[in-house]
């Protein structure tokens, strides 16, 4: 996860929630991507690690448990980069630019200058972070698909180059990793528009309970319903999308339909029943959060030694990799 600012409610339906089911299931890492924070934000680099604490903190509030999982940052693994430039020696760059959130990007964020070989390069970083661990899965939604796909050409590649296999051998070399799909649920924001930070249209993981009632009272509804007594529409009415990702109470959330429906509610009662659900469920992530943050120094020593069982790995692999390549001095 890129430490780019706060972690929002979307980053807990998203990533989170399903990162704490995989921790029971899978050897897991979970890694603070500075690096490719740089990949679009190299000019403003003040608040990267502010913001992977901050991140870290709302990752343990959400569930993730060190003590189950690897937690490390990108950069104290500096065997990523190694990886990253060996790997850059055998991949044609057409390839990079036919990935779909190459284009994409760099129409989103046009305001950025992100005619870099490192904001073209960060599917190739992104394979190095995965494939220098060996692994055989990466928990992703469907629009990181591409990014996998050429991962895997990529490792074909270069082991085709360095770890070729006599016919009927086992394959060796580096592990071609596979999409864990996971549904991503689209959360809009609280203006009805992508959820983004810079929108200012946010529940972020953090905000104690007066601002969550304070943002969800903000909240974009039906604009044709001026009346509490008019029907109202549910569909693709971001105050009820909220409802059924964080009221577990469905019996409250059908009546509050019903009742919506037909004019029969007023959007007070639906967003006080709804800041009332989604402090329910952030209480406990916050009580988690507050003692994670309250040891001082916690956090960096989990980054510090998570990075290091995390390098002794890209270690081995490295030292698998210069020898293939004949690097050996």
């Amino acid at each position: 996860m890129r430490p780019t600012g706060k972690l929002h409610l979307g980053h807990l339906v998203g990533a989170l929630q399903n990162w704490e089911k995989l921790q029971s299931v899978y050897d897991c890492f979970y890694f603070v991507a500075d690096w490719h924070a740089l990949t679009s934000n190299y000019a403003d680099t003040g608040d990267i690690v502010e913001n992977a604490l901050d991140n870290v903190a709302d990752w343990i509030g959400a569930g993730l448990d060190p003590e189950k999982s690897v937690f490390f940052v990108q950069s104290m693994v500096p065997e990523h980069a190694e990886l990253y430039l060996l790997l850059q020696m055998v991949t044609p760059i057409p390839w990079l630019e036919r990935v779909p959130t190459y284009k994409e990007q760099m129409e989103q964020l046009a305001e950025k200058d992100l005619s870099s070989i490192g904001f073209l390069g960060y599917p190739l970083l992104q394979t190095a972070d995965v494939v220098i661990y060996g692994a055989h899965w990466v928990p992703v939604g469907e629009d990181q698909v591409p990014h996998l796909e050429l991962s895997r050409e990529v490792v074909r590649r270069f082991n085709n180059f360095y770890f070729p296999v006599p016919e009927g051998a086992p394959p060796r070399g580096l592990v071609e990793p596979q999409a864990l799909l996971t549904p991503v649920p689209r959360l809009p924001g609280l203006d009805n528009r992508k959820m983004s930070k810079s929108y200012q249209n946010t529940i972020d993981l953090s905000d104690d309970a007066a601002t969550v009632k304070a943002k969800v009272r903000q909240m974009y509804t039906d604009p044709k319903r001026v009346r509490a007594d008019i029907p109202g529409t549910v569909e693709g009415n971001p105050v009820f999308t909220y409802h059924d990702a964080f009221n577990p109470d469905v019996a409250e959330v059908d009546d509050l339909k019903a009742r919506y429906r037909a004019g029969k509610v007023g959007d007070v009662e639906v967003k006080t029943k709804l800041a009332s659900a989604v402090n329910a469920m952030l209480d406990p992530i916050r009580e988690r959060r507050a003692a994670a943050l309250a040891r001082p120094g916690y956090l960096r020593e989990v980054l510090v030694e998570g990075s290091k069982r995390a390098r002794l790995i890209a270690l081995e692999t490295m030292e698998q990799v210069r020898a293939a390549i004949k690097l050996k001095y």
